[in-house]
């Protein structure tokens, strides 16, 4: 009984269908009519003129967008738990050709105006330092919890004050947009958010992620950054397919909701032991070493987090007897 990643869930099988009916002789690279169709669905979806792209991997997507708003000599605040600081293995740094991550605290891994300014204050404004061109986020954030449009709206307006590029990190972004139960333009650009790293593969995809940029003039040099990258694929038109079938009948915001619920049903049954709230797909626990194995030995699989927490994560095809079965098991701590 699998909760160690949604990284582990299957592929919906929409997106496999999608990916056969696209097997057919079409374009090559992203000038098959797929992936000329994606800047009308996501500008369709969000409310606003987009362009979007699709890449392979969440890494690539944060890092290429990254380096779309960051130069070499700049900086790039985060939060310290950020997966780009943490599970990237210096990607960013190495897409943005040398540019520096500065790290900033906060509870349930969200940033604040004031920790941000704290920080970026603490920079001198003087050539020896690298100075802060562009800022990242996480929604859902890495303890699971969810930036508010408030929230965000309040890191956005910092960025344009600075003159600051705003980017999210959004591998869970269907989860938060499902918990707020709010529309994905109220988290986005309305909010002050430049470039959006969207999540699918986690949420039933295959190996397609999207990124959004809400300023399509910011898009121009990105198709050469990508290809440079290694990142154009010479038959785009499965990755594009894989994006239009999640989109098709809202069904990356069913597969969200479905996770989440799961999550809810975890959250209820392990009450004072929560580390963090459940707003998303994740749930942080606090368990001794001997409730870890307890639960180890009824075979369920989860991640070591820190020192007495454990990650577990509902993926959007979860088996209902298996939630209701970690439940039971929780409750019998």
């Amino acid at each position: 009984m699998n909760f160690l990643s949604d990284n582990v869930a299957s592929v919906h099988p929409a997106v496999l269908e999608a990916v056969v009916a696209a097997n057919a002789p079409d374009a090559g690279y992203d000038n098959d009519r797929l992936s000329k169709s994606l800047n009308a669905r996501f500008s369709e979806l969000f409310k606003t003129e987009v362009a979007a792209y699709w890449v392979a991997t969440g890494t690539a997507a944060n890092s290429l967008a990254l380096a779309s708003l960051c130069p070499p000599y700049g900086s790039i605040i985060c939060h310290e738990e950020a997966h780009i600081q943490n599970d990237e293995c210096g990607a960013p740094e190495f897409y943005t050709h040398g540019a520096k991550l500065l790290l900033a605290g906060g509870e349930d891994a969200k940033l604040t105006p004031e920790a941000i300014s704290a920080l970026a204050d603490s920079v001198p404004n003087d050539v020896h330092w690298a100075q802060p061109h562009a800022l990242s986020i996480t929604n859902a954030t890495e303890y699971g919890c969810a930036y508010s449009p408030q929230e965000t709206a309040a890191i956005g307006a910092l960025c344009r004050e600075r003159g600051w590029g705003l980017h999210l990190d959004g591998a869970r972004f269907a989860n938060a947009v499902a918990s707020l139960d709010v529309h994905p333009a109220e988290l986005t650009w309305r909010a002050g958010v430049d470039i959006l790293s969207f999540g699918f593969v986690k949420n039933g995809g295959m190996n397609a992620e999207a990124l959004i940029f809400f300023k399509p003039e910011q898009a121009r040099a990105f198709a050469a950054m990508r290809k440079r990258a290694g990142h154009l694929q010479s038959k785009g038109r499965f990755a594009a397919a894989q994006l239009l079938a999640l989109l098709d009948e809202d069904r990356w915001l069913a597969n969200a909701r479905a996770a989440n619920a799961g999550a809810m049903v975890l959250g209820q049954a392990a009450g004072a032991r929560l580390f963090a709230p459940v707003q998303a797909n994740e749930l942080f626990l606090k368990l001794s070493a001997s409730e870890a194995a307890a639960l180890r030995a009824k075979g369920f699989g989860f991640y070591d987090w820190t020192d007495g927490v454990v990650r577990l994560v509902v993926s959007w095809d979860q088996p209902q007897a298996e939630i209701e079965a970690m439940a039971a098991a929780l409750r019998a701590l």
